[in-house]
């Protein structure tokens, strides 16, 4: 009896020590948007965009660089929709998070799209990233984070269609697998 309940404290113990290497993630941004980028991902039936935001919370201040390859045709969504809405999924793409200290944490598109609202002529973006570890403090990283944002467009093409935005949002989600940041002589904390 006494070596089942030694077994069990060592797992209970065990358990707790991988739960509390989660850390949950709470970040702001604001930046850009475009469509089009000089990488194409070559989806069929797709265009590419591209986000570039900076931004701070949890895990530091940080630059996030997103390329994706966006559904060309609106599809039906349960969380998109109404006679001015349309919903545009994105079917592929990845993006690096760049932090102060030179750690980079690498993401994977793992679901999401815009919604677009045309009589409030903007744009509404959830997607989810699977996170695929990084350098530096990243580099054993895992977990998934939540892109929420809005865009509001800033530039037209000839033709009138939105190709600029200012994007702000937030970044939710948990990551696993971090390590501490190393402090460095002369470098600010």
């Amino acid at each position: 009896m006494k070596h089942i309940t030694t077994v069990a404290l060592l797992l209970n113990i065990g358990v707790a020590g991988v739960y509390a290497n989660e850390k949950p993630v709470t970040l702001t941004f604001s930046g850009n948007g475009q469509s089009g980028s000089a990488i194409n991902l070559q989806q069929p039936n797709t265009t590419n965009g591209e986000e570039n935001v900076v931004g701070t919370g949890t895990l530091g201040a940080f630059t996030f660089r997103n390329i994706s390859a966006d559904a060309t045709s609106p599809q039906s969504s349960n969380t998109c929709s109404g006679p001015n809405k349309a919903f545009f999924p994105r079917v592929a793409g990845a993006g690096i998070f760049r932090f102060e200290d030179g750690s980079l944490l690498n993401v994977t598109l793992t679901q999401g799209g815009d919604c677009i609202n045309f009589a409030a002529n903007e744009g509404n973006c959830t997607l989810t990233f699977q996170i695929n570890g990084g350098t530096g403090r990243f580099k054993d990283a895992s977990g998934t984070l939540t892109y929420t944002e809005t865009a509001l467009p800033v530039l037209t093409d000839a033709l009138g269609n939105p190709v600029y935005f200012t994007e702000t949002g937030d970044i939710t989600g948990a990551i696993y697998g971090v390590a501490e940041k190393e402090e460095h002589p002369g470098e600010q904390q």
